[in-house]
């Protein structure tokens, strides 16, 4: 067989694999328009909205070609979301991209019409976003960061890494409303761990340097993080200020053991994103999201820092680092 056979054949292959996607973008036709309500920026956003950009690729969307994506950060700022969402409605995108519960909240507030999708929703139906998870019920759908016990098995697999745990400071967010369902579910966990639970507020990011003064005098045994994107926003300065302290935390996301924090459980958040582009899809196709059942977790992810760990003298226990899916040494 000549070489400019095999090379024809090649071509072929390849453009049987990718015709599909192709013809798939075009069914849908003409360019499609997506807004983005992230809520930090750019750079802190990056490894998620390239999941999301992947799975869209997946279906035969590509920005630059059938693809259009408005962004607008909140940079950390709750209440930018409001206003940002408003500023998408009247771009008329075909389907709005969401995260976070104070983000969601605020672009179904924007509009009834435009679909939502939301790439990771605390407690959806407690938040008012869906009537329920397997028929929402109205122009939200997409995927919920809730999961049965999760809240508890953090805080077990925090005390397992650091056994001397008896008092811990909960930093937490009480202007999302999946912080109430979150911290309840701490309650009974901390309970039958022997551990005491001290909650510290922040809402904003003239509250941070207040709630670290607060730690700092609490003295606490470690800290842990309740699932907020305003909190995702500012980790840097928070594991930043645990390093100062030698301070063990738990967090919910991989992002902050990536910064230096000790320990992360939760969700596969960057899967999660890449999920939400099926949603975009099939609504594209004419599925109604009130139709669309929300997806709950179904893979999480356990992230162990070891030189943190050194640095705080902490000893992970083989049982722990067996379980781990990615280890920082």
């Amino acid at each position: 067989m000549s070489a400019r056979i095999v090379v024809r054949l090649v071509l072929c292959a390849l453009g049987l694999l990718t015709a599909p996607l192709a013809a798939k973008a075009q069914q849908v036709g003409g360019t499609v328009t997506i807004g983005y309500l992230g809520n930090a920026s750019p750079s802190l956003e990056a490894t998620l909205v390239d999941a999301f950009r992947e799975g869209l690729r997946q279906f035969g969307y590509v920005e630059g070609q059938n693809l259009v994506i408005r962004y607008r950060w909140a940079e950390g700022q709750q209440e930018r979301h409001a206003v940002l969402a408003q500023e998408l409605v009247r771009l008329k995108p075909d389907i709005i991209l969401t995260a976070g519960t104070p983000g969601t909240l605020a672009a179904k507030h924007a509009t009834q019409s435009i679909p939502i999708v939301t790439a990771a929703a605390g407690d959806p139906v407690a938040a008012g976003l869906v009537a329920s998870l397997a028929q929402p019920g109205g122009n939200v759908t997409g995927l919920s960061g809730m999961a049965p016990e999760l809240e508890g098995k953090r805080l077990e697999l925090f005390t397992q890494a650091v056994p001397q745990l008896s008092r811990v400071v909960a930093l937490l967010n009480p202007a999302n409303p999946f912080t109430t369902f979150a911290w309840k579910a701490l309650q009974p966990a901390a309970e039958a761990l022997g551990v005491q639970l001290q909650p510290i507020e922040v809402q904003g990011p003239n509250d941070l340097d207040r709630a670290l003064a607060t730690i700092k005098e609490a003295r606490p045994d470690g800290l842990i993080v309740v699932p907020d994107r305003f909190l995702f926003t500012y980790r840097a300065s928070i594991v930043q200020f645990m390093a100062e302290h030698r301070l063990p935390g738990m967090f919910p996301y991989r992002e902050c053991v990536q910064e230096g924090g000790l320990l992360a459980y939760g969700p596969d958040y960057t899967d999660m994103y890449r999920r939400a582009a099926t949603y975009v899809d099939k609504i594209l196709r004419g599925a109604k999201p009130a139709d669309l059942p929300m997806e709950q977790p179904t893979k999480f992810e356990l992230v162990i820092n070891l030189k943190t760990a050194q640095a705080l003298g902490v000893t992970i226990p083989p049982t722990l680092l067996f379980l781990a899916d990615e280890v920082i040494r």
